[in-house]
C-alpha cells in the first residue's frame, strides 16, 4: 500500500522539537518514569527489577491484559484485547485486516490522518463533516443514515473527538449502534481521549463493550500523559477477528516493548491518581485558555470542547490560518497545527491545553497579538 504524506506528523516533525513551546500537543503533560514507578505495589516492582529485555507475549503481558479488561468487562482477555506499538499500530492493523477494496466506509471527519486514509486507500470512503453553529461544534449523525450503502462495511468515529474536543451524546451513540446492527457494520470507536471530558456525565461508554461488532481503540499517550512509552491496543468481542488483526501484527512490531508493558500496568493499577492530575491541570487550563480567547473575540471564534485536552478555534482575520501560524512560529516559538492539516478549509486550528506551559503559551500568543496589532 501507497499511502499518502502524513501531513501532521510531517508538519509536527519539522517543528515541534525546533520550537520552544508546542501548543498545539494533542496529549497530556508526560509524566516522569520515576513518578511512575513510585506507584507501583511491590510485587509489580520486584518484576520490574527482574525484568528481562527479552520477547513478549504478541499480544501483550497477560498481567497488561488483565488490568485492561478491567475497563471492558469481556469474556476472556487474551482473545479479546490485543495490544500495539501506540494506537497508530492498531489503527493500520485493523483497517488492513477488515477492509477490502470493494467495501465502503463512512468515516467523522476532520479527524487523525491514518483513521481517513488507510481507508481511503482500500476502498470507497464517504465523511460525516463537522459543523460549527453559534459557538458550538457539532456532527449531524443523522446524515450517517443517508450514507449507508450496500457494501457500507464500517462507521469510524473519535469521541472526545480530535482536533474539536466535542462528544456526541449517549442518545447519538445508541442511534449509530442500533444503526450498524441493523446493517451489519462495524463500529471503529477512536477512544483515546476518554477519561478527560469536561463533564464526567458526558463520558461515552467503550463501544468494545456495548456492541458486538464493535471495536475500541485504546492508548496511553493522550488522556494517560505517556506517549513515549508506546503502547496502545484493541478491544473487541468478536475473537476470531481480534486473531486475525493480531497476525497483521506478526509484519508489524511483533511485540511491544517489556518495560513499556510495565509502566503501563502500573499506571493503569493507578489510574485514578493520573486523572486525578490529569484533570486537574486540564481543567485550570481549559479556564485560562476560554478567558483568553473570549477576551480576544475580534481575532479568534472559540468553541468550549466538551472532552479531551484539544480544541479548535478560528481565526476571524482574512489571512490564511497557515500563515499565522507559522509567522506566530517564527516569531514567538510556539507551535499551532492549522486546519489545513486536517484538509479543513475554514481557517481553523488546533490549540492542546494539557501541558502545564499554557500560561506562558497564551502569553506569548497575546504578545504577538499586540505587536502585530491584530
Amino acid at each position: 500500500m501507497k499511502l499518502p504524506l502524513f501531513k501532521l506528523e510531517d508538519y509536527l516533525s519539522e517543528r515541534e522539537f525546533s520550537s520552544d513551546i508546542m501548543f498545539s500537543g494533542s496529549d497530556m503533560e508526560a509524566f516522569l518514569m520515576q513518578d511512575i514507578l513510585k506507584l507501583a505495589k511491590s510485587e509489580i516492582l520486584d518484576i520490574w527489577n527482574n525484568l528481562k529485555l527479552s520477547y513478549t507475549y504478541p499480544l501483550g503481558n497477560p498481567l497488561l491484559l488483565d488490568e485492561l479488561n478491567k475497563k471492558y468487562q469481556l469474556n476472556n482477555c487474551s482473545e479479546n484485547i490485543c495490544t500495539f506499538s501506540g494506537a497508530e499500530e492498531g489503527i493500520y492493523a485493523a483497517l488492513n485486516s477488515i477492509l477490502n477494496k470493494d467495501d465502503h466506509v463512512i468515516i467523522f471527519s476532520p479527524c487523525y490522518q491514518s483513521l481517513k486514509e488507510i481507508p481511503n486507500n482500500i476502498c470507497e470512503v464517504s465523511e460525516v463533516q463537522l459543523k460549527f453553529l453559534n459557538n458550538k461544534c457539532f456532527f449531524d449523525i443523522s446524515e450517517v443514515s443517508r450514507l449507508i450503502k450496500p457494501n457500507t462495511k464500517m462507521i469510524i468515529f473519535n469521541f472526545p473527538h480530535n482536533p474539536s474536543g466535542t462528544i456526541i451524546s449517549k442518545e447519538e451513540l445508541k442511534y449509530l449502534i442500533d444503526l450498524s446492527r441493523k446493517h451489519g457494520l462495524y463500529i471503529f470507536s477512536d477512544e483515546v481521549y476518554r477519561g478527560l471530558e469536561v463533564n464526567h456525565s458526558d463520558q461515552l461508554p467503550y463501544i468494545a463493550s456495548e456492541y458486538e461488532k464493535g471495536i475500541s481503540l485504546g492508548v496511553m499517550s493522550k488522556s494517560y500523559g505517556m506517549p513515549g512509552l508506546r503502547i496502545g491496543w484493541l478491544a473487541m468481542q468478536d475473537k476470531k477477528l481480534l486473531k486475525k488483526i493480531s497476525n497483521m501484527k506478526h509484519y508489524l512490531s511483533i511485540c511491544n516493548s517489556a518495560p513499556s508493558e510495565i509502566l503501563a500496568l502500573i499506571s493503569l493499577q493507578n489510574e485514578d491518581h493520573i486523572y486525578s492530575r490529569n484533570l486537574s491541570i486540564l481543567n485550570n487550563n481549559l479556564k485560562l485558555i476560554s478567558t483568553f480567547f473570549k477576551e480576544h473575540d475580534s481575532v479568534f471564534e472559540w468553541y468550549p470542547p466538551k472532552g479531551g485536552c484539544i480544541a479548535f478555534p478560528k481565526l476571524k482575520l482574512k489571512r490564511p490560518v497557515y500563515d499565522f501560524c507559522e509567522e506566530l512560529r517564527i516569531k514567538e516559538h510556539i507551535v499551532l497545527l492549522p486546519g489545513d492539516i486536517f484538509d479543513h478549509s475554514h481557517n481553523h486550528f488546533r490549540v492542546g491545553f494539557g501541558r502545564l506551559n499554557m500560561p506562558e503559551a497564551l502569553s506569548r500568543l497575546k504578545r504577538y497579538i499586540q505587536t502585530e496589532k491584530l
